[in-house]
């Protein structure tokens, strides 16, 4: 029969070796595969705000929804490809192995994080300008409606309360990651990625790159995007650093998958 899937110490190999392929990787590629996973998120964190934005569903079922449509978008950053800032901490471990030292991982992160930003925004900027969300205050659509309560959620919520869910989310979003790397066929993939971000867009834990959409996305419906620009840095700074404590967080306390080779 053929093998479906990785064992937890070749998921840490596997791990080590994209995180090296990773590590070495062009500037200009990493920035571009970054975009293209800015984008690949933005369209899962839009089809969340077109299925939510009808106002007569059990919030709790809206949730679950949201989550389910959302987890389009990582399911289009690991199967085709693309560099994503919060499952690009996972890289981690090959600087903790030696494999590559802690100015690449930092290179890695600081660039795929800006592409992940622009890619968000220009995504943002075309779905605004497609009259989706409306045009003025005078004639918001639902959808817009719906984006522009996100935004004003999100920009709403204390620094720790912004970082404790930031945390939380991405120990889901690495979960994701290691089960679609565990799985050798697609659809196990697609199971794999489905649960953790279900899970964690509908527990209400916070993304940064799914924000780096979601907020500019409603700052654009109510034409208030350079007004509002600093306020943004409000949420995406302390669920940026949540974010990367997840992350970390997920490989120093997974010791099964992680022990043998964090001592090789």
């Amino acid at each position: 029969m053929n093998k479906l899937f990785l064992t937890p110490q070749e998921i840490s190999q596997e791990l080590v070796r994209i995180g090296v392929k990773k590590a070495e990787a062009k500037g200009l590629e990493l920035f571009l595969f970054g975009v293209l996973a800015g984008i690949y998120i933005g369209f899962g964190a839009q089809t969340a705000i077109s299925v939510t934005s009808g106002g007569t569903l059990d919030p709790g079922l809206a949730k679950f929804l949201s989550g389910s449509v959302f987890s389009l978008g990582l399911m289009l950053v690991l199967i085709p490809g693309a560099e994503l800032f919060t499952g690009n901490i996972l890289m981690t471990i090959g600087t903790l192995t030696g494999r590559y030292n802690i100015l690449k991982l930092l290179r890695n992160w600081l660039i795929v994080y800006a592409g992940n930003f622009f890619g968000s925004l220009f995504l943002a900027y075309l779905v605004n300008s497609t009259g989706l969300l409306g045009f003025g205050t005078d004639s918001f659509t639902p959808a817009g409606i719906t984006a522009i309560t996100i935004a004003e959620n999100k920009m709403a919520l204390g620094w720790t309360e912004a970082l404790t869910r930031g945390v939380l989310c991405n120990i889901l979003v690495c979960l994701a990651v290691i089960l679609c790397i565990s799985s050798l066929t697609v659809s196990g993939k697609i199971f794999g990625i489905y649960f953790p971000i279900m899970a964690f867009v509908a527990s209400g834990y916070e993304h940064s790159i799914a924000n780096m959409y979601f907020i500019p996305a409603g700052l654009f419906a109510e034409d208030g995007f350079i007004s509002k620009f600093p306020l943004m840095w409000k949420n995406l700074i302390p669920v940026t650093i949540g974010n990367v404590i997840g992350g970390l967080v997920l490989v120093a306390f997974h010791p099964k998958m992680f022990k043998k080779i964090l001592h090789h």
